[in-house]
């Protein structure tokens, strides 16, 4: 038996994902990467047309399936307007806030496949030159891309092969340190894709087989809503969606503990799916906080409105500043794998 839960190798894989740049609607690249990591370990994997990726592992029943997705898409941008300056004004893919990201190097990449890379900024930056660069709105208007070029003009610009609707994505900055914290942008949501190529690969390696038909969903589009709504098989039950879980003033969640996600923005999760992960992580001796997300939604909510009858639910890491410089801790990835891992080997609840 593989030793468990293998997590510096879990975190390894983790800054594998981050540093492979995926804003929602440019996801090809890291689609491939899962792709290529899961027929090394022979799972059988089929792309849905909006380029998300899905596996399946077979079950003991086959006439109840159960499905488990997170998202590879990123926050990012594309370029909205190419300047008589020299720079770029941006157009923001996901939901974040513009001071979010000032001051963050960045990648343009073209549609001829070349990257330039850049750095977001205030228009107004100089505290020499201009005397509102700090009372300044962050916003569409006064952020602007530098290109690590010398370019003067929009013309310049264009000879780069820079055109409007490149995609424009973000240093993500990942560190690991000595005691046990991952930080970085985008662990949202490739902590938890982590986390299940690693559930995966343990399955695979303890020969392990599940009770049900179970599929895992990689999805591309969650960033902007509809990335896990569709490609759930008839037979699905349960889906699980395995996000990040929200930190902030008046929430339980940490970056210790896995988050058990009660109510979004969307509405309750399934209650009695939420009492079974709550008694397999009592039985199974696994640090949870149940949790309220105020401003969130997940594939599982998109998929509830997309009008499929099943059993939602979502979990995840405790990921601290969340859309900005993330942060969580390897014990909030050990707790969310384990109790996956054990869900994963559960029956299916009574409905």
């Amino acid at each position: 038996m593989s030793t468990y839960p293998n997590i510096n190798e879990t975190k390894e894989l983790i800054k594998q994902l981050v540093s492979i740049p995926s804003p929602s609607g440019y996801t090809s690249k890291v689609i491939q990467f899962v792709e290529e990591y899961l027929h090394e370990l022979n799972v059988e994997t089929k792309h849905n047309r909006k380029g998300g990726l899905i596996a399946t592992l077979p079950g003991t029943n086959n006439d109840e399936h159960r499905m488990l997705t997170a998202h590879v898409d990123t926050l990012g941008a594309m370029v909205k307007e190419v300047k008589s300056n020299g720079r770029l004004r941006l157009d923001l893919i996901g939901g974040f806030r513009y001071n979010a990201i000032e001051g963050e190097y960045c990648e343009i990449h073209t549609s001829k496949g070349d990257v330039i890379t850049g750095t977001i900024l205030m228009h107004q930056t100089s505290v020499h030159v201009y005397k509102d660069a700090g009372d300044a709105k962050r916003n569409q208007t006064n952020m602007e891309v530098r290109i690590d070029a010398k370019v003067e003009s929009a013309e310049e610009i264009r000879k780069l092969g820079i055109e409007v609707g490149d995609f424009v994505s973000f240093d993500p900055r990942v560190q690991e340190t000595d005691n046990g914290f991952i930080k970085s942008r985008h662990l949202d949501d490739k902590a938890s894709v982590g986390i299940l190529l690693q559930l995966i690969k343990r399955v695979k390696e303890e020969d392990i087989t599940l009770p049900y038909t179970t599929h895992f969903l990689i999805s591309n589009n969650e960033e902007i809503g509809y990335g896990g709504n569709s490609n759930i098989t008839q037979e699905t039950v349960e889906y699980l969606a395995v996000d990040m879980g929200a930190m902030g003033d008046g929430q339980s969640t940490d970056e210790y503990t896995v988050s058990i996600c009660v109510k979004d923005a969307s509405g309750p999760y399934h209650y009695e799916l939420r009492k079974h992960l709550v008694n397999i992580a009592e039985i199974k001796g696994i640090d949870y906080k149940l949790d309220i997300y105020p401003y969130y939604g997940s594939d599982a909510s998109a998929a509830i409105r997309a009008g499929h009858d099943i059993i939602h639910g979502l979990i995840g890491p405790g990921i601290d500043s969340s859309h900005a410089m993330e942060r969580t801790h390897e014990t909030s990835l050990i707790n969310t794998e384990k109790l996956l891992y054990h869900y994963l080997k559960s029956d299916l609840i009574s409905y």
